[in-house]
């Protein structure tokens, strides 16, 4: 009955028929490739940006002493592992949400959906706000230093007003995102970033709050980029039709929307949280200083470089979902099929250059001579786990922008914690490979991940997914006059 409605009122079919046996020639696949490359470089650009906020904030705390430093560490750490990471994975269901309806020209229901986003991560944030404020007594209850616990408490504390705009951000951004949009992203992240560092160093040293300054002023450079966001798409001629207002409708069908909000933060979840447990698997090595050390620097990196290939996925993500929703599978095959040449060209090239740069690369975070030589030897295998990190980030990707999330979940509860961390345990504490054991049974996780990932998208029936994704659009379809 839906199907029938929606067909009446829009006077012709949603989504064109899907067009069979296509072949797309060398100057087809140029152009999609210059089409990914335009809209990943950006969003590349703001992942950088966006993540250097809080280690921007922690590098000012670590003037103010080694106990203020690793406290604000400690704390950044747990609220990525409980808050941000959440947030992150749930709003990228609106890659799939947006993504799909943009590409089949139903604009004003990408405002509905970000809506319906933003009001579910809102109330998602409320119990992160509990969790949070209670971090010292977590810490303390499992073991930690009652004085780092206690400043970690406090610097979590302050971290809680950053929880709730870092959430309405992550709609904002998929809603440009998917429109093509991201030259706003990277003006108001550049902005924020600006900003961020005078904000934080007033309230560090100028006012004098310390590291509560630290964590209070992630929160204020937060707001004001969801503030120019949402000037932008307020008054933007290029939102028009896609940001109609506030509507009762966007307080609606909330459960359609954690339908994929829920397995689309257990993608991200599941993953984030096997790479932390192997920092604390660091701590009960025989040299708990130096494998932390290794551990903590070598996550870091791999965070910085995973920037990239995830700034390839989200591309891929809005021209997979953009070309479902206009009703061109093959179009959306080749999309996938260029993304992975991307992917394997950038992570050759990275873990070439990482390799090349392995004897000087610790010095960049440390002066102590033993943990450099020690991160130098863990580098190839650090350059392996980037290659693979980067394969199954795009191919997350198309996973997002063709709504098969659930599956992801599946994919990387199974890789991660039935492979890559019991492989990590045995080669680190039966075969005692050390560190380098944490890092090469990983490797088997997010290698098996790919893996997995890779021949779901080889053997993905393209037309197919184009008929599950009208579905999904006419399920959720709004009149436009039922929009107020």
């Amino acid at each position: 009955m839906i199907q029938e409605d929606s067909k009446t009122l829009l006077g012709s079919p949603l989504i064109p028929s899907p067009e069979k046996g296509i072949e797309f020639d060398l100057p087809e696949k140029i152009a999609e490739l210059k089409e990914q490359l335009q809209l990943a470089g950006p969003l590349i650009v703001v992942g950088f940006l966006q993540y250097s906020l809080q280690m921007i904030s922690v590098m000012f705390v670590g003037r103010l002493g080694e106990l203020s430093l690793s406290s604000a560490a400690m704390a950044t750490s747990f609220a990525g592992v409980t808050g941000f990471s959440l947030m992150l994975g749930m709003g990228s269901a609106l890659e799939t949400f947006c993504g799909q309806a943009y590409g089949a020209k139903q604009y004003h229901m990408l405002g509905i959906h970000m809506q319906r986003a933003m009001l579910v991560l809102m109330l998602l944030g409320i119990p992160i706000a509990f969790l949070w404020s209670c971090t010292g007594y977590i810490f303390t209850i499992f073991g930690q230093d009652l004085e780092i616990s206690s400043q970690a408490g406090i610097y979590a504390l302050w971290l809680i007003p950053s929880i709730f705009p870092y959430g309405v951000l992550q709609c904002q951004l998929r809603f440009l995102q998917t429109q093509n949009n991201v030259k706003p992203l990277l003006i108001s992240s550049g902005i924020t970033s600006l900003v961020h560092v005078l904000v934080c160093w007033t309230l560090v040293f100028g006012v004098g709050f310390g590291n509560k300054g630290a964590a209070l002023s992630i929160a204020i450079s937060y707001w004001i980029n969801v503030l120019v966001l949402a000037v932008y798409i307020k008054f933007s001629p290029t939102c028009q039709k896609t940001w109609t207002g506030f509507s009762k409708e966007g307080k609606k069908d909330l459960v359609c929307f954690l339908s994929l909000g829920i397995p689309s933060a257990l993608m991200v979840c599941l993953e984030f949280w096997s790479y932390q447990f192997l920092v604390l698997m660091s701590g009960i090595l025989p040299n708990p200083k130096l494998e932390t050390s290794m551990m903590s620097i070598c996550l870091n990196t791999s965070s910085v470089i995973f920037r990239i290939p995830f700034g390839f996925g989200s591309a891929v993500s809005t021209r997979v979902s953009n070309k479902l929703g206009t009703g061109k599978p093959q179009a959306a095959r080749l999309a996938a099929q260029v993304v992975i040449f991307l992917a394997i060209v950038e992570g050759l090239l990275v873990s070439l250059a990482s390799v090349a740069a392995r004897e000087l690369w610790g010095y960049l975070y440390t002066n102590e001579e033993e943990v450099a030589k020690y991160i130098a030897s863990v580098m190839p295998v650090l350059a392996i786990s980037n290659f693979m990190d980067g394969i199954q980030a795009v191919l997350s990707g198309i996973a997002r922008g063709c709504g098969w999330q659930k599956i992801g979940a599946f994919v990387n509860l199974g890789a991660y914690y039935l492979v890559g961390l019991p492989s990590a345990i045995i080669l680190t504490f039966v075969f005692h490979f050390g560190g380098k054991g944490l890092w090469m049974g990983i490797i088997s996780g997010s290698g098996l991940q790919a893996l997995l990932l890779l021949t779901i998208t080889m053997n993905m029936d393209w037309e197919r997914q184009a008929r599950k994704t009208r579905d999904r659009i006419y399920a959720s379809i709004i009149p436009v006059d039922m929009v107020s």
